[in-house]
């Protein structure tokens, strides 16, 4: 079950990345940090599911980039 859940999140997750990425190619702003960061959440949680720890490092250590830009969004 926590496996299938996992999948889900992943393909889920990099629709929300490849969105992102696309946007920010577009020169779409703010929602391009929006969606990536969405994506991000969605693969961190699926590492930790899986307990997938490269997976975790990558993803995880883009939370605080996306804040970031969150917090220069917003102030």
């Amino acid at each position: 079950m926590k496996i299938i859940l996992a999948e889900k999140f992943k393909w889920i997750s990099t629709g929300l990345v490849l969105s992102g990425i696309f946007l920010t190619n577009l020169n779409i702003y703010p929602i391009n940090i929006f969606l990536h960061g969405a994506g991000v959440l969605g693969w961190t949680t699926a590492a930790i599911i899986t307990k997938d720890k490269p997976v975790l490092v990558n993803f995880g250590l883009q939370i605080p980039l996306f804040l970031i830009g969150y917090y220069n969004f917003f102030l």
